[in-house]
């Protein structure tokens, strides 16, 4: 597929094509300086890496329009997502620094932070199947005020197997919502495998249980996962009702930072290992006529300034005042707008 041909088959002109490489380095290179960062005992709390899978959230988010209000809602693994719908690097470093002036003054940590009315996303909670309910919540709002906006959800494998969510896939479904949930099949819920939380063939069999779409797709395709998404959110955005995306992918780190995936065997990872979804992509853009080595390097050096700087007005923030641990618990004390 030729440059011309990815932009007739996908709408993508080639400024979009690199900014959706901007993105998926500012993700992968973000998360090593939060590793860094951790590894100085500078970052409070866990840390939930996206190597090997953030292009799939990059590629989703970028198929949303945020222009018509449309919302994204991410899991510990999404924040490309975030990124994409307009969150800056500097509150998501704070947010993990636990700082005085993070989003969320220090009351939370890592992702977990969001205004749909202002962000373009939401923060989630860790009941990770109940935020597929919020966000059938958030698409019936936006209907009911005769908005526009399309609902993004992310859920996990393991998250799939919640009743939350199916609960709220169900009653999206038969309210036929504009909702896109994306299950990232990703081979483990923690230490679990995939083949001992589900008989289903494949997760967006379970599409067929509430009457809605469903498609499978190569997560680490960023062209695939853009394309899916984007044929999603128009068939959402015209009457069409809520679609389930499955993505095959693959999380290159363990559950966490402290966790060594020691559950994984060391074949699958090198196996996965060769289809990392950015080089794919900067692959398939220097084939294409594109993109050159020299137009990855000068994207990877504004991340870089963009990062340096971010960094050092994240470790200039102040840390939290014990004194303001009451405020913003009530509507209407200002707190959050000082």
């Amino acid at each position: 597929m030729s440059a011309t041909e990815i932009a007739e088959t996908h709408g993508l002109a080639r400024e979009q094509l690199l900014d959706i490489d901007y993105y998926l380095r500012l993700t992968r290179t973000l998360e090593e300086r939060i590793v860094a960062l951790f590894r100085q005992s500078k970052v409070i709390g866990g840390i939930y890496r996206s190597l090997g899978q953030e292009g799939e959230s990059v590629a989703a988010a970028y198929a949303l329009d945020f222009k018509q209000g449309d919302v994204v809602q991410p899991l510990i693994r999404n924040m490309g997502s975030i990124l994409v719908a307009g969150a800056k690097p500097v509150d998501i470093l704070r947010q993990y620094m636990a700082k005085g002036d993070s989003p969320t003054r220090g009351r939370e940590l890592n992702i977990h932070f969001g205004n749909p009315a202002t962000d373009g996303f939401i923060g989630q909670i860790s009941m990770l199947g109940d935020m597929i309910p919020v966000m059938a919540g958030i698409t019936l709002a936006g209907r009911m005020q005769g908005r526009s906006l399309v609902g993004l959800a992310f859920i996990g494998d393991g998250g799939s197997s919640t009743g939350a969510f199916w609960e709220g896939m169900n009653f999206a479904s038969v309210q036929k919502l504009p909702l896109v949930v994306i299950v990232e099949d990703n081979g483990y819920a923690y230490s679990t495998p995939t083949s001992k939380q589900t008989a289903a063939r494949t997760l967006a069999d379970k599409a067929v249980a509430f009457g809605c779409e469903g498609t499978t797709v190569d997560g680490n395709d960023i062209l695939a996962v853009y394309g899916a998404t984007k044929a999603a959110v128009e068939r959402a955005r015209t009457g069409g009702g809520v679609t389930l995306l499955e993505v095959k992918t693959f999380r290159m780190k363990g559950h966490a930072e402290h966790d060594n995936q020691s559950y994984v065997p060391p074949e699958l990872i090198e196996e996965w290992r060769a289809k990392d979804p950015l080089v794919r992509y900067e692959t398939m853009l220097a084939e294409r006529g594109v993109a050159t080595k020299d137009d990855f390097d000068a994207i990877q050096q504004r991340v870089k300034r963009e990062l340096d700087a971010a960094v050092d007005e994240a470790e200039r923030s102040p840390m939290p005042n014990a004194e303001d641990a009451g405020k913003g618990l009530w509507a209407g004390d200002g707190y959050w707008n000082a």
